[in-house]
């Protein structure tokens, strides 16, 4: 039987989803002003940009609570 998803993969994954469309949102709302990423090299722009979701995605799996397993469950067993 299929164990549920915990918690933490769930609250990762909409912060994923919620950080990636707000980035997305913002930058097509600023298009026409660079400014916002011509301080960076070209090359270097998307990695950085790509550090927003990414760091609302390991807060929000750092803070979500644990989800309880039973002894069925546990590692190696």
């Amino acid at each position: 039987m299929a164990e549920p998803i915990e918690q933490k993969v769930k609250a990762a994954t909409a912060a994923a989803y919620v950080g990636s469309a707000g980035l997305l949102g913002a930058l097509v709302a600023v298009q026409d002003n660079a400014r916002l990423v011509g301080w960076m090299p070209d090359g270097l722009a998307p990695f950085v940009l790509a550090l927003v979701p990414t760091a609302i995605t390991a807060v929000s799996g750092w803070m979500a609570r644990h989800t309880p397993r039973g002894s069925s469950s546990s590692a190696g067993g």
